[in-house]
């Protein structure tokens, strides 16, 4: 009966997220945030039996499924070339967030210092993820979209490693020690990447000796899972770990060891499985809030978001300046809403969650973290596009999407075609049939590049955008082989830096070209 009660209420939650996903197609509101309301209206109104949201729900069957869907979709590329920001608010980003946090709240309301810094590590972790889904659909800039995706992925392992340090001293009341905390957080830092990379290149590896979509997926989530476990019983960072996994087997393993039938399959499966999984976390999020708690520690919770406001505007604006430069500039406008757009969210109560009872203050920081959590999602989630618009910042040119979409047809017809002239040369079809897609194929292509020609006509500024977005792609693949040829040794590195800051140049000029 017990089992039959958690199926039953299994399928009202998956038939509650798909009617919240049909809404949302008429309702104006994000997806994710639109959940939260819906699980709030359900807690107040007693409307299902309670759900506990606990720690291991979250961490061991949630977040490896986040974790890697994210990051199997990452690109290397662009990762690469936005590493600096990346690293600098995922690392010392996250420190000076939580010594901020921690100093606010111990001097605004007395808060034990320990707790005021095991509080900093929990709320610091940026969850962004319906931040993210409103720039892709407002067609939002790659690089900004990108810093925010990367910090996010980054900066969830370095908030659990330091939470598990300060934890672990609080228990223990042992006196603070900085290279002996630094030393701890390095080994288990890169632990996590180093495990994470070699399981992720196995797998990739092991998936070149078969061609089964089923097998690969079944594959990918002992991958995603596994590097979760192996990284926990080896006592380093198992975020990290399904990072670095996710990125190996999404840029390397399936592009090197995956037919395209089964990497659209893959694709598929951890795009439902991050689907299904972000709809549970946002509507358990609502579901779990208790007002008589929130009102209860209503003062903790307003210095606690004033904190986290303050804490995300000395990382935004003071590390900003060190990664804005002139070849790849962070402007104000980016950063305004890098700022508001650090959204709290599992993460950040998983962790609450996981704080022991034997612990002072654990009502405290698990409500006041709640609390945070729910502002960020409802104020910052809900004002972020309003903010967009106010800044003119979502001026995509229609005829501009419309030119890409059809780029993005034609390329699809020439993959069509080259797999067809595969198929041919390995004897798999009959030439009559080869003919007659072939045939269907080439009149696609001539009927898509009749519609671009029309729109090069009807607006000039798209051949200057053809122009420089071929131009950036000559430029990069510039600077990829004089690269190739330093290692050869047919460069030195110094002329090599030289170039590769004059291609920057370049590409900054080219991309400013384009933006306006």
């Amino acid at each position: 009966m017990h089992d039959t009660f958690h199926i039953d209420l299994f399928v009202v939650l998956l038939m509650i997220t798909a009617a919240v996903a049909m809404a949302v197609k008429w309702v104006k509101l994000p997806y994710s945030i639109s959940l939260v309301i819906v699980g709030l209206m359900i807690g107040v109104f007693h409307l299902l039996p309670t759900v506990e949201m606990t720690p291991e729900l979250i961490l061991l069957v949630f977040l490896p499924a986040l974790l890697f869907e994210a990051s199997w979709n990452i690109d290397l590329r662009e990762l690469k070339e936005n590493w600096l920001p990346i690293s600098l608010l995922s690392v010392p980003g996250l420190l000076i967030s939580m010594a901020v946090v921690a100093g606010i709240m111990h001097f605004g309301i007395g808060m034990p210092l320990i707790a005021a810094f095991l509080f900093g590590a929990m709320i610091s972790a940026t969850d962004p993820i319906s931040v993210l889904a409103l720039f892709r659909k407002l067609g939002m800039n790659k690089r900004l979209t990108m810093v925010l995706e990367g910090e996010s992925l980054f900066n969830d392992g370095t908030a659990v490693v330091l939470f598990k340090l300060i934890l672990a001293m609080a228990l223990a009341s042992a006196q603070f020690s900085f290279p002996a905390a630094a030393g701890n957080f390095l080994l288990v830092v890169l632990g996590g990447g180093v495990i994470g990379c070699a399981l992720g290149y196995a797998a990739s590896r092991l998936t070149a000796f078969f061609d089964d979509h089923l097998l690969e997926i079944t594959l990918t989530t002992i991958l995603a899972y596994g590097a979760f476990l192996i990284a926990e019983q080896l006592n380093v960072s198992p975020v990290i770990s399904v990072v670095a996994a996710g990125i190996v087997m999404g840029n390397y393993g399936s592009r090197a060891s995956m037919s395209a039938t089964t990497r659209l399959a893959v694709n598929s499966f951890w795009e439902y499985a991050a689907f299904l999984v972000n709809s549970f976390v946002f509507l358990l999020i609502g579901m779990q809030v208790k007002f008589d708690l929130l009102q209860k520690y209503a003062v903790p919770i307003a210095v606690a978001i004033g904190a986290i406001l303050v804490s995300r505007a000395f990382v935004i604006y003071g590390l900003a300046p060190l990664f804005s430069t002139k070849v790849a500039p962070i402007p104000w406008k980016w950063r305004h809403l890098l700022w508001w757009g650090g959204l709290r969210g599992s993460l950040c109560m998983a962790l609450a969650l996981s704080l022991p009872s034997a612990l002072p203050n654990k009502e405290e920081l698990l409500i006041t973290t709640f609390g945070v959590v729910l502002f960020t999602l409802l104020i910052s989630g809900l004002t972020i596009e309003p903010l967009v618009k106010l800044m003119r910042m979502n001026t995509e040119d229609p005829k501009l999407l419309k030119y890409t979409e059809l780029k993005s047809v034609q390329m699809s017809n020439v993959k069509a075609l080259e797999y067809l002239e595969v198929l041919m040369r390995q004897g798999s079809i009959t030439e009559q049939t080869y003919e007659r897609l072939k045939t269907e194929i080439t009149e696609a292509q001539l009927e898509t590049k009749k519609n671009m020609d029309d729109l090069h006509v009807a607006d000039a500024s798209i051949i200057e955008f053809e122009f420089n977005e071929v131009k950036r792609s000559i430029l990069e693949l510039r600077k990829d082989y004089l690269t190739t040829l330093y290692r050869e040794g047919l460069l030195s590195q110094e002329s090599l830096e030289r170039l590769k800051l004059e291609i920057d140049q370049n590409i900054h000029g080219t991309s400013e070209s384009n933006d306006h």
